[in-house]
């Protein structure tokens, strides 16, 4: 299939450049670089956050309504001045 695209001056003339270093076409060069993103996309595992909670109650009482100066006073409590 033929098509048309616009690339940047100088993209073209970096690949233009290595597909001659490389006694190739510019054809076949930019056709394994679609084959290896589209491979790259299919083979690569979507990111999966690990789950880091843990067990307990829930928020500790006072928290829930507390503003963050009551849990900022909190952490700190027992800790020096």
């Amino acid at each position: 299939m033929k098509t048309t695209m616009d690339i940047p001056d100088s993209l073209f003339r970096q690949a233009k450049a290595l597909a001659a270093a490389e006694k190739r076409t510019l054809r076949s060069l930019v056709e394994e670089g679609l084959r290896w993103v589209i491979g790259e996309r299919k083979t690569r595992e979507k990111f999966r956050l690990r789950d880091a909670s843990v067990s307990g109650k829930g928020v500790q009482p006072g928290i829930r309504e507390g503003s963050w100066e009551r849990i900022r006073d909190m952490i700190y409590e027992g800790r020096g001045t």
